[in-house]
């Protein structure tokens, strides 16, 4: 029983030690871009007042003024969202491209003055997001976000093995010993605060881990269904409403991401008395009776309007609330003006209600500026277990060598955690490949050239 307390153990510090290895920049990142992100209502406030904050007038302009007004400024400007003021001090934003580049530009509603223009993807909270989300470089950078973040929790499940009370005191268990030195401080620093984050860091990789393209598109196919009943009258394109969502901004919430983009029907407008030649040509409904059936459909402020993608698209009310028992998806016909699906709380699932409810809770959203303070407590929690983690790994890692620290051998063999390791490989399939990958490179090179030193020694 000896050599199989020494095995386990022996794997449980290596898996530690390689999952902190790969996950700790990853974390270190995360951490940050998400504080920023946490923080965006009070950093846009800050950063951008001169182009969000208005002079309230007697008056506002209605969408269409406020539209024409950016064209009359931006003639050749193809327009692709806007996003009404959510309150009489705010300025409206329109998404366009200008030269090439997808803008932000902000219109006084009231005087229809175009305030400033800000690059949609170069800003301080665009370029945190998709950093947050994919490294800046797509679907690779996604896998990688995902990889390290099942990694976190391999690290999260194996450090509380390590930590699990043995006998010993509970000063430097359940909190630290602040009068000790060197190696045992930093020791205690990383076990408790690891020990006290530990639920709270599983609960933001999580829920983060719902986004992801792989696992996240996965979770959803299984668990967010609809009734398929909603979609028996609707006209339906071969794409997904996930579609309208980018690395640098979220329009539709993940409830909904797997639903179908509905179709428009150029006919519509005419009722039928056209040809498909002349379809092209079939009238669009304006952007005021857009925002007048969110108005009637009792859609919160703080939603956006996207505009169709084709001749066939349709158009986009979202909002993607604070409170999700709050969030709506509209999509309307652009020739009739026909709502051709209203997507609500009440319609979500069990599980995407938990998903929706865990992601506002993520982001800081749910209950206001404590919510935002204590995910903020989280990533500083991360940000301090890394650091101490690297600081006890450098004082303890062999001499003139960046391998894996010298072993304890007191430890019980935990049965129970070898099933948690297994369970999370399968959970998690990027995981569970890279757990396999990692055990072999570890049975096969790693622990043989440490079993070789040690006889020539």
């Amino acid at each position: 029983m000896a050599n199989n307390r020494v095995s386990f153990y022996n794997l449980a510090w290596r898996w530690h030690f390689y999952a902190g290895l790969f996950v700790i920049p990853f974390m270190i990142m995360l951490s940050v871009t998400g504080g920023i992100y946490l923080f965006k209502p009070q950093l846009d406030n800050l950063l951008y007042s001169d182009l969000m904050s208005v002079q309230p007038g007697s008056q506002a302009l209605s969408a269409d003024q406020q539209l024409e007004r950016l064209r009359q400024a931006y003639p050749h400007a193809a327009v692709s969202q806007y996003l009404p003021p959510t309150d009489v001090d705010r300025s409206a934003q329109f998404v366009a491209t200008l030269d090439g580049r997808k803008q932000n530009v902000f219109v006084d509603p009231y005087s229809g003055k175009i305030l400033g223009v800000q690059d949609a993807e170069n800003n301080l909270q665009a370029i945190s997001r998709s950093l947050h989300g994919t490294l800046l470089i797509g679907t690779l950078g996604d896998r990688l976000i995902e990889l390290a973040a099942g990694w976190a929790i391999v690290l999260v499940v194996s450090g509380l093995y390590l930590w699990w009370p043995r006998g010993q005191a509970v000063r430097g268990v359940f909190w630290p010993r602040l009068a000790s030195r060197g190696r045992l401080f930093w020791r205690d620093l990383h076990a408790v605060t690891g020990f006290w984050g530990s639920l709270l860091l599983l609960f933001m990789l999580l829920t983060g881990m719902t986004w992801t393209g792989y696992w996240g598109e996965s979770f959803a196919a299984v668990w967010n269904r609809f009734p398929a009943a909603m979609w028996n009258e609707v006209p339906k394109s071969g794409l997904q409403a996930r579609t309208l969502n980018s690395a640098t901004d979220q329009t539709v919430a993940w409830a909904v991401e797997n639903t179908p983009l509905p179709v428009s029907d150029p006919h519509a407008a005419h009722k039928g008395h056209v040809t498909q030649e002349d379809a092209p040509s079939a009238s669009q409904v304006s952007l005021r009776q857009v925002v007048d059936t969110a108005r009637e459909r009792g859609v919160l402020p703080g939603y956006s309007i996207t505009w169709p993608a084709d001749a066939t698209g349709v158009f986009t009310i979202a909002v993607f609330a604070n409170d999700p028992r709050n969030d709506a998806t509209l999509h309307i016909d652009q020739y009739s003006g026909r709502v051709l699906a209203d997507i609500r709380w009440k319609d979500y699932g069990i599980v995407a209600r938990s998903v929706e409810m865990g992601v506002v809770l993520h982001e800081g959203k749910f209950f206001g500026l404590a919510n935002q303070l204590l995910m903020f407590g989280v990533c500083l929690l991360i940000l301090l277990s890394a650091a101490s983690g690297l600081v006890m790994w450098w004082k303890r890692r062999p001499q003139g060598s960046l391998g894996v620290p010298p072993l304890r051998h007191d430890l019980p063999l935990w049965k129970t955690a070898v099933m948690i390791m297994i369970g999370l490989g399968i959970v998690f399939p990027l995981v569970g490949m890279s757990l396999l990958a990692v055990w072999a490179l570890d049975w096969l090179v790693l622990s043989r050239i440490g079993a070789s030193k040690a006889i020539a020694r």
